[in-house]
């Protein structure tokens, strides 16, 4: 069962008793790549996870053929896995300038020229309009701060067992507006991979390959405010990034939920 399988994988991480940036560092051993590879590849079919793990490991990449932004991109990567780190260390407020600095990370260098034309910039919230989806989705670039600002306030102050479902709202309300002129995806994932692990969750990988299930879930948000699929289909990945892990730990005691 898919519930049982994600009780797992709750109860896997949470006794760890991850407190320290060290201790989470060390959690994270090989996740990072997998974030960094599956998050990145969904936006940009370029990227490999032989090249992500080659900048991951030796902040370089050896016989690279491909474009210099999607080189820009994971390198990008490395660096926001680091500032979440970090910030967890300390644990930094979730706030406006937190995903400013995020989104800035995973996107600097990256901007084509046509957007620095029209006054667009890594770090800033965007300052034109940007329609996406077939749902016609984006807030106007006026009603950002305070649409970001609200559920920004909504989501802190959680109680742990809250912690998915706040994380799934935050994610389907951010995607839903669209804030930056780029990389929302991403920083909207590693946002909400943020909230998880500063409330006793383990981080997920939204699998590249199930992309499809994922933008599904997030249009039904879109389109009738409901957020079920979405959880449902967070806790399948949340079993999904961690399964390997507790095979290793407890071998024959898995249930995949297939």
């Amino acid at each position: 069962m898919i519930m049982d399988s994600y009780q797992n994988t709750l109860a896997f991480w949470q006794q760890k008793k991850i407190t320290t940036t060290a201790e989470l560092a060390a959690a994270l051993n090989g996740y990072v790549v997998a974030f960094a590879y599956h998050s990145g590849k969904i936006e940009n079919e370029k990227i490999t996870y032989h090249d992500t793990r080659e900048i991951f490991d030796h902040d370089g990449v050896s016989s690279y053929t491909g474009d210099l932004r999607t080189l820009y991109e994971i390198r990008n990567s490395k660096d926001a896995s680091e500032l979440i780190l970090n910030a967890f260390g300390i644990r930094r407020r979730f706030d406006e300038n937190f995903l400013k600095e995020v989104q800035f990370e995973l996107t600097k260098n990256t901007y084509d020229v046509r957007r620095y034309q029209i006054g667009e910039r890594p770090g800033e919230y965007k300052h034109h309009d940007y329609v996406t989806g077939r749902e016609e989705v984006g807030a106007l670039p006026e009603d950002v701060p305070a649409e970001l600002s609200e559920i920004i306030v909504e989501v802190q102050n959680l109680s742990d067992k809250d912690s998915l479902v706040a994380a799934a709202y935050f994610h389907a309300k951010f995607e839903n507006i669209h804030p930056f002129a780029d990389g929302n995806g991403r920083t909207g994932r590693l946002a909400m991979n943020y909230i998880l692990i500063t409330h006793n969750h383990p981080p997920i990988v939204i699998h590249e390959e199930d992309r499809r299930l994922y933008y599904a879930a997030l249009e039904v948000w879109d389109t009738k405010q409901e957020l079920t699929p979405l959880i449902k289909f967070l806790q399948h990945q949340a079993t999904k990034t961690w399964v390997k892990q507790i095979e290793k730990q407890h071998p024959h005691s898995v249930d995949r939920g297939r």
